[in-house]
Formats: C-alpha cells, sequence, structure tokens
C-alpha cells in the first residue's frame, strides 16, 4: 500500500519544521518528533516523510497487514512487484493502483467494502440493487435482485467467521434465512441471505408483551433450531440469542436471525478471545465472568432471558416470570453453564407446562 507524500519543510537555521500541504507547525502537533520516518499532519492529513529516509520516487508504502513503513525495511525496494513485510509476513502490493495522494484517500479506501474483490464478483454482486436500509442497522440492506426481481438481505460484515457461513450455505437450517451467496473482500464479508418478512419479537414486544402461551411456542420453536445447530459434530453457538434476532412471519413461523458472531464450539477453549453478544442477555463466560468460554449452553441463558422478557416485558433481575415458568427460566439463567437445559431438555420442559 502506498501513499505519495512530500518531505517535511525546514525552514533555514529554524528548528521548526512545517506541514508541506497547510504549513502547519508540526513541532507544535501532540506526538510530533523528526525522528519518526513519517508523519501524518494533524492539520490536514497529508503524510510527511522525514528527509532523512531515503526514497526512490517520494512515496512512503505502508503495509496492509501492520501499518509498518515498508521503505526502511532491508531490501526493500519500489521497483518490486510485491513486498512481504518483515515485521508481519503480511504481502503487499506495490503498483500504481496503490498510490494515494492523501493520507484521507488511504483511508477511505481501507475502508471500501469492495476493495479487493474481483472484476466477476463485483459484476455478481451489482446485480443486486439496494432498496432500502433496515432502521438503525445500515449494515443490513433489503435488496433485489435486477433480473428475477426477487428480494433478499444483504449484510455487510466487518466481524466474522467466514466457515460457519459457508457451512449454513451448504447445508441450511430450517428457520434460519438461507445463505445465497458469499462475497468476501479485503475489509468485509457480504452475505446475500433469504429475504423474511415479518417482525421481529422486539418489535412486537414495544406494543405490550405476549401471553405465556405464545412466548413457549415461540421459545420451543428456537429450541428446535438450537439444537440442529448444537447437534453438529463441531456446535455451532449463535451467541446473540434476543428478541431482535427473532423474527415472527404473517404465517407465524418462528426464525432466528444473524449469525455475526457465531463461533464454533470449541472443547480444547478455555475462555473467549472477546467478550461479544448483547448486554443482559449475554452469559457471565461471554463477558469474561465465567470460568469456561461460551458453548452451546450460553445460548440456553439467552433464551431463558428472552422468555422472562416476552411475558413481562422485564429483565428477570427487574421482574420473575410467575408460576410453573420461572423454575424454569431460572435454571436458564443459572451462573454454573453446567447447570442448565440442553436445547432439547429446554424443549421438553417447556411442552410440559403447556400440557399441565
Amino acid at each position: 500500500m502506498t501513499i505519495i507524500n512530500r518531505l517535511f519543510q525546514r525552514e533555514k537555521e529554524s528548528p521548526y519544521e512545517f506541514c508541506t500541504r497547510c504549513q502547519a507547525d508540526l513541532t507544535m502537533q501532540k506526538g510530533y518528533d523528526n525522528s519518526l520516518p513519517y508523519w501524518v499532519c494533524k492539520g490536514c492529513g497529508e503524510m510527511l516523510i522525514n528527509p532523512s529516509i531515503e526514497t526512490e520516487s517520494g512515496i512512503v508504502w505502508i503495509c496492509d497487514g501492520c501499518g509498518a513503513m515498508l521503505n526502511i525495511q532491508t531490501g526493500f525496494s519500489e521497483k518490486l512487484d510485491k513486498w512481504i513485510c518483515l515485521d508481519c509476513g503480511y504481502e503487499n502490493k506495490l503498483g500504481k493502483s496503490e498510490v494515494y495522494a492523501y493520507e484521507d484517500e488511504f483511508k477511505a479506501e481501507q475502508k471500501n467494502p469492495y476493495k479487493g474483490m474481483s472484476d466477476e464478483r463485483l459484476l455478481e454482486l451489482s446485480m443486486y440493487q439496494d432498496m432500502d436500509f433496515i432502521k438503525n442497522r445500515p449494515n443490513v440492506i433489503p435488496v433485489r435482485h435486477k433480473e428475477t426481481g426477487e428480494m433478499f438481505i444483504k449484510k455487510i460484515l466487518t466481524f466474522y467467521d467466514r466457515s460457519i457461513y459457508d457451512h449454513l450455505k451448504s447445508y441450511p437450517v430450517k428457520n434460519m434465512p438461507r445463505v445465497i451467496d458469499l462475497f468476501e473482500s479485503d475489509n468485509v464479508l457480504i452475505v446475500i441471505e433469504e429475504y423474511i418478512k415479518g417482525r421481529t419479537v422486539q418489535e412486537v414486544l414495544e406494543e405490550g408483551q405476549v401471553s405465556e402461551t405464545e412466548a413457549i411456542r415461540i421459545a420451543v420453536k428456537i429450541c428446535d433450531i438450537l439444537d440442529e445447530l448444537h447437534d453438529l459434530p463441531t456446535p455451532i453457538v449463535h451467541r446473540d440469542i434476543k428478541p431482535a434476532n427473532v423474527m415472527l412471519t404473517e404465517k407465524g413461523e418462528v426464525y432466528l436471525l444473524d449469525m455475526n458472531v457465531a463461533k464454533w464450539a470449541e472443547a480444547d477453549k478455555d475462555y473467549d478471545i472477546q467478550y461479544l453478544g448483547t448486554q443482559d442477555y449475554a452469559a457471565p463466560e461471554q463477558v469474561g465472568y465465567g470460568l469456561t468460554a461460551s458453548s452451546a449452553k450460553s445460548d440456553i441463558y439467552a433464551l431463558g432471558i428472552m422468555l422472562n422478557v416476552m411475558v413481562t416485558g422485564k429483565l428477570p433481575k427487574e421482574e420473575r416470570a410467575r408460576g410453573a415458568l420461572w423454575p424454569v427460566i431460572e435454571k436458564c439463567i443459572s451462573l454454573k453453564a453446567e447447570e442448565r437445559y440442553t436445547a432439547k431438555e429446554l424443549k421438553a420442559a417447556l411442552n410440559e407446562i403447556t400440557r399441565s
């Protein structure tokens, strides 16, 4: 990755150094040191090469992998087609297409969701025309296929596990949106998935609680979905069960959405590297308070919280569900994962309440 730069401008017999683009006094900028190989002017964003650094063309080359300056690495030359960063091992392309006039252009390109995608894949992706944005979710976009007219959902993900989406594309799970196609760039994964028309449980709850019977029906359907995910040779943990991620169709079907933070449950992992999920729904082990990594039992914890919210409109710590449902929820949200139900066990416990 490259950026066209000018050298620091120094006045003769003067201790001051100035930006060649905006003439800002660099010595007044926090963090500046004239021993640095380059400096990004805080006044205008221009990247400036230290005059003591020899370059072949006045260009500073920055590693896409770690941000290190490549010019100062032993053996580096702009005449090469590519360079493997000696700091992180990332293979950088060297060419005119990688040159930017200003830091702003560089930053914009780094955020470009289509960066590094082939022309062929870009053409395929262009067949999905953006129609609108989902409220408060700019990365979730309803799209229409230009040839068939069929509606889909396009998701632009910066955090994801590609292998989970690959699995779901090859082995769809009933009552989860089908993964239609995946487009991966240098920066994001773009998921095209089935469009499910309906309302989320969160939207339903904004109008008031649901009946205990309906809440149990919804939870049982989620148990069926989780059972399939958790019963894989290496289970998939959803990690974000909540009302906003459960869709109810006009026919009463229940769909589980958003695998954005899902992970494979690896038995040899003692803890999660990153704390992910939604506050109040994430199990203790997901947010660093457990002694184990998140597992299938973490999804049961979240579903227990959701059950309580559906029937009371509040979290268990604010108001508990009444009657036979509370002991079931209480077991779901046990601080000890091993004391919680499995998806099969929870379904059976809920069905028992319905029959009694």
